[in-house]
């Protein structure tokens, strides 16, 4: 960002920017957003599309938990979701 004033962003950055922001999107999400010209529609559908994914992490930790609940703790299952876990 050098050769602007310190702190100031151009409008030529802030449009990469967002094309990289709404590359990140699935599918799905960059159609509802394609035709919006304004970058504040891009970001709440940003952010609609991070808390879908918070709530997807929570629902796999819950269903992860019952099944750990289920499993004998000292079976081979057991041993590879813990390795999985580990790896988070």
């Amino acid at each position: 960002m050098s050769g602007h004033r310190a702190g100031r962003i151009t409008d030529d950055e802030i449009s990469e920017l967002i094309s990289k922001l709404q590359s990140l999107l699935p599918e799905s999400s960059r159609r509802g957003a394609a035709g919006r010209s304004s970058a504040s529609k891009l970001l709440q559908e940003t952010c609609r599309y991070i808390r879908s994914l918070h709530r997807e992490v929570d629902d796999l930790n819950n269903r992860l938990s019952e099944l750990m609940a289920t499993m004998d703790g000292d079976s081979p299952q057991a041993d590879v979701i813990r390795n999985l876990l580990r790896l988070l």
